[in-house]
């Protein structure tokens, strides 16, 4: 017996084990909780995606053999409170209301019990009282300008305007910029409030405070007033279209307006390739060559399934995949099936099994007795991570190298997502999840949208709405909307044990039933991470340095966790710092090691390339796409069918 069917054996008695499965026989509680989940199932699939997405799910599905698992015993207890949970998940935008009011009692309990942080408060308020008085009296006696009292944060850009410096919308956005000071006063400092509780007032104040920002109103807005008399009102007349127009397109499930212009394969994702593989879970794209010669070692990588894989393709100015051929590379891209109701017992190890090591096989019978340079983006590089964990301890060593895309493998300081992973959170996005059987992309959309309101929510409400304006659509943009869904169980597990208990970075992350560690990996690392990354903060995908015992190269660039990665040369007002660890070397802070570490001008894909190349053989003759022979005939054009589907 192999040891591919003795894992399948072991992964099937676990399921059996976890449903009760020859141990007993299942309750009628049990049969009609499985009932209540097909007819969810079922609900869902009435709503399917039209003909031309359909059509490559089936063929799929029909031309790989199945793996369904055992459904879970649930009892009705269970299947009351999911449906409880999801129905009020309507009203909460998917938050957990338990988890909010435990914040507010934490917070409101021990500053009770605070005289001292109440009197400070008092003490606060009175000042920026005085303050904004005196200011108010010296904005009334002068005709001259005013030095402001108190300075918006530096990524605050509401209030940078001229006409905001004059009489009287000065007083009233130095009035709001100082309350917003003391809101947050009053939920930070607060003796005995936990961390976490803390913090999540911190994001709901200012939530709150951003919504009552004088910036989104006509009347105490001073440059939507004077566009407003420019245009005679049209403006609003155009910004009640736009508004309309948006409505309409959130109640019809359509993408934006302009994103008909960016359509995969014809505008997007456009780098010429084929499918080599494919199974219920991927589709393996290998590009063709655009050079002579290629380097001996080919290139995988792994897209986030959080996303379509094309953001690393988009136009071909700014494609990160063909970037890497045009540099004489061999580049083998992922890309992923978007799941529905069907696939919600889809896990972590299935994404590492049917993805990253199955396309692994291909890769080495297509480009056999080669080293594998392996790159992820994002949750693909987590994946990644733990992959090339289990093969290092099972001592699989296809692997050549490691390139982490602003990806983490410690998830003690993920930014604000933090804010959304607590207990009662995810037993309450649990309920959510089992209702349809996935996480759908428009809820995963509004919680990033959230981390980076001001710029994502309000101000685009100001310039649509209000100054009558529709920003032009682009490549990165239109991506943006086509975005994919979740599957139940793989999402609950990797926010659990990744997030929620940090099992990877801890040790604790099993793989076929075995823990894997990231200090198991020997292979040379390219770490990536962005200043502007609300996602995955750089100093928490810098701590691959400390996780691991090999010879680490990072990489700083400027930008955000999209726009950061797609940063191709020539990108005006780009720059990156690198430096490498060496495995004796010692570690140091993110922060000294932005102190010391130069700066550059221009893009971090040049550092990427010259690393790479230092990794790599000789260039040959470029292998065949795919091989017939050994089962990996082409099957289609890039780019593929699965990123077709909605």
């Amino acid at each position: 017996m192999s040891h591919k069917e003795k894992n399948r054996i072991v992964t099937l008695q676990d399921h059996q084990k976890k449903a009760g499965l020859g141990e007993a026989p299942r309750t009628q509680a049990a049969k009609d909780t499985r009932a209540a989940v097909e007819d969810a199932a079922s609900v869902n699939a009435k709503t399917k995606p039209d003909s031309v997405s359909v059509a490559p799910r089936q063929a799929a599905k029909q031309g790989v053999q199945s793996d369904k698992r055992p459904v879970q015993a649930m009892s009705i207890h269970d299947t009351l409170d999911h449906k409880m949970q999801s129905a009020i998940s309507r009203f909460t935008l998917g938050l957990s209301p338990a988890a909010l009011m435990g914040a507010w009692f934490d917070w409101a309990t021990h500053i009770t019990a605070a005289p001292g942080k109440r009197l400070e408060l008092a003490e606060k308020a009175a000042d920026k009282l005085q303050r904004q008085t005196r200011f108010a009296l010296r904005c009334a006696t002068s005709s001259d300008k005013v030095e402001p009292c108190i300075a918006p944060l530096p990524q605050d850009n509401r209030f940078r305007g001229d006409a905001w410096q004059t009489k009287p919308y000065n007083m009233i956005y130095q009035g709001f910029l100082l309350q917003q000071q003391w809101w947050h006063n009053v939920v930070t400092g607060v003796p005995g409030v936990t961390k976490q509780h803390e913090q999540e007032l911190q994001f709901l104040t200012r939530q709150l405070l951003d919504m009552a920002s004088p910036s989104n109103f006509l009347l105490t807005n001073p440059e939507v007033l004077a566009r407003t008399r420019e245009t005679a009102g049209m403006n609003l007349v155009q910004g009640m279209q736009n508004a309309l127009k948006d409505a309409q397109d959130a109640a019809a499930g359509a993408p934006p307006t302009g994103a008909e212009a960016f359509v995969p394969g014809k505008d997007v994702a456009v780098t010429k390739g084929k499918v080599v593989y494919r199974n219920r879970l991927i589709e393996l794209i290998q590009y063709s060559p655009l050079t002579e010669k290629v380097r001996p070692e080919p290139i995988l990588i792994v897209p986030a399934w959080i996303m379509k894989y094309y953001i690393l393709d988009l136009s071909p100015h700014n494609s990160l995949v063909r970037y890497l051929v045009e540099q004489g590379h061999t580049v083998f891209m992922i890309s992923w099936m978007n799941p529905d109701a069907d696939d919600r017992d889809l896990n972590m190890d299935d994404y590492r099994q049917l993805g990253v090591m199955e396309a692994l096989a291909a890769i080495g019978k297509i480009v056999p007795d080669r080293k594998i340079n392996a790159a992820g983006y994002c949750l693909g590089g987590t994946l990644l991570s733990i992959a090339a964990a289990a093969m290092a301890r099972d001592g699989d060593d296809r692997l050549g190298s490691l390139s982490l895309l602003a990806s983490q493998v410690d998830f003690t300081e993920p930014g604000e997502l933090q804010l959304f992973i607590n207990e009662s959170q995810l037993a309450f996005l649990d309920s959510v999840m089992w209702k349809q059987g996935y996480l759908d992309t428009t809820q995963m959309a509004g919680a990033f949208q959230m981390l980076s309101s001001n710029d994502l929510i309000w101000s685009r409400g100001v310039r649509n709405y209000l100054m009558g304006e529709s920003r032009p659509m682009i490549d990165l943009m239109a991506w943006n909307a086509d975005g994919t869904r979740m599957p139940y169980a793989m999402h609950s597990e990797y926010l659990r044990k990744l997030y929620l208990n940090n099992d990877l970075a801890e040790g604790r992350f099993t793989v076929d039933g075995q823990p894997v560690a990231l200090t198991d990996i020997r292979l040379p690392i390219f770490a990536v991470g962005t200043q502007k990354d609300h996602v995955a903060p750089w100093p928490s995908a810098f701590k691959i340095q400390a996780l691991t015992d090999t010879e680490v190269t990072f990489a700083l660039t400027s930008g955000g966790h999209n726009g950061g990665i797609i940063s191709q040369p020539g990108h005006p007002r780009r720059s990156y710092q690198v430096k490498t660890k060496g495995v004796m070397d010692r570690y140091i802070s993110p922060e000294a090691w932005a102190a010391e570490t130069e700066t550059h001008a221009g893009s971090w894909w040049e550092a990427w390339a010259k690393w790479l190349g230092s990794h790599s053989g000789m260039a040959i003759a470029p292998p065949d796409m795919g091989n017939a022979s050994a089962g990996y005939a082409p099957l289609a054009d890039a780019p593929g069918t699965y990123v077709m589907q909605k």
